[in-house]
């Protein structure tokens, strides 16, 4: 399954930090930052989640989102959020659905050993649940000032 630019994301139910589940469809009405990472607590998912977490403020002036999501469990997902003070949910996708959906789940190779993970990537959808842009292979430096200049042009702010 590959999601298109310009195509609704499909609606799926997730666990979400706090013990909630949530829907993709929840958020509609206001614009999502939907951003995966490999591994929580992890360096470059640390500072990537802080540099959202920072920004926060300034996506909400743009009227939009922010939700992370990665195959961590839930108890490591809130202690991830608890830790960085994130101010937005991460999503516990240990089945790989979401992952799978938005085709981030990739063969990686490290020390010459192959293993599935997740590809590093976000994704920018409108307050109608479309897909308007997305990021893969990111590189966490000037991400999310990219992401958010995106997110305010899509708001037109």
């Amino acid at each position: 399954m590959s999601l298109r630019i310009g195509e609704p994301i499909p609606d799926m139910e997730l666990t979400a930090t706090g013990g909630r589940t949530v829907k993709l469809s929840d958020y509609r009405g206001r614009n999502l930052v939907l951003y995966f990472y490999p591994k929580a607590s992890t360096p470059g998912c640390t500072q990537e989640g802080q540099a959202f977490r920072d920004a926060a403020d300034s996506f909400a002036a743009a009227d939009t989102l922010i939700l992370g999501a990665s195959r961590d469990g839930l108890k490591a997902q809130e202690g991830f959020k608890a830790k960085q003070g994130f101010p937005f949910d991460l999503l516990s996708d240990t089945d790989e659905t979401l992952g799978r959906a938005f085709d981030v789940i990739k063969l990686k190779k490290m020390y010459g050993r192959e293993s599935l993970g997740v590809e590093r990537s976000t994704f920018l959808i409108d307050a109608q649940g479309v897909l308007r842009r997305e990021w893969r292979g990111v590189k966490v430096k000037g991400h999310v000032d990219e992401v958010l200049a995106a997110a305010r042009e899509l708001a037109g702010a």
